[in-house]
């Protein structure tokens, strides 16, 4: 069933299609509000309040083919506000990874100092977390397109849709974000190898 069935069958009385609209965005909706804020805790609360909003605005939306760049548009604005509050520390994801005098440490120092077992560094956890530091210092417009394409798979047109910007704008913020990112990896020595897994 679309989601606009079910938008018709809620606003009709009909609370179990509400719920079915949350368990089937749920997960994703986390996932971007995760990736975009890097806190676990706050992209609960996040999800639940922009689940809240759509509540009790569900009514107001026009064209309901359009349900989820409306809904992403909601998360993304309630993840802004939360990354303006926030301004300062999103920089000390990153720090930890530095060393004193501001360069990108090794993988091979990162091990000294986290762990004696090589085997560890080089998990799937750990690179993930590098990837999440480095995604989240980011220009904040590089960071969301990059979610939204390489993460939440949406198309361009989409894209643009929920950040009301041209496709072509789109397509800059994604190269130009990807770009750091592999150069981020690579002083990393992780190579290209694993942005491309990873993503």
């Amino acid at each position: 069933m679309t989601d606009a069935r079910l938008i018709e069958e809620f606003l009709n009385g009909d609370t179990n299609a509400f719920n079915t609209l949350i368990w089937r965005w749920e997960r994703p909706l986390y996932n971007f509000v995760y990736r975009t804020v890097g806190e676990k805790e706050t992209s609960k609360d996040i999800c639940q309040i922009a689940f809240i909003r759509m509540y009790k605005q569900l009514n107001t939306l026009r064209d309901r083919d359009k349900f989820s760049s409306w809904l992403y548009r909601i998360a993304l604005n309630l993840c802004r506000d939360e990354m303006k509050k926030k301004k300062r520390q999103a920089k000390t994801y990153w720090d930890d990874l530095c060393s004193d005098d501001g360069t990108i440490d090794t993988l091979a120092q990162m091990e000294d100092q986290q762990t004696k077992q090589p085997d560890d560094l080089c998990h799937h956890s750990h690179i993930s977390e590098i990837l999440k530091n480095a995604l989240m210092v980011l220009p904040e417009e590089q960071r969301i397109v990059i979610v939204m394409k390489q993460y939440q798979d949406l198309k361009f047109i989409e894209i643009a849709d929920i950040l009301k910007e041209p496709v072509n704008t789109i397509k800059s913020r994604l190269y130009y974000g990807l770009r750091t990112l592999r150069k981020t990896l690579e002083a990393s020595q992780l190579g290209k190898e694993v942005l491309l897994n990873e993503l």
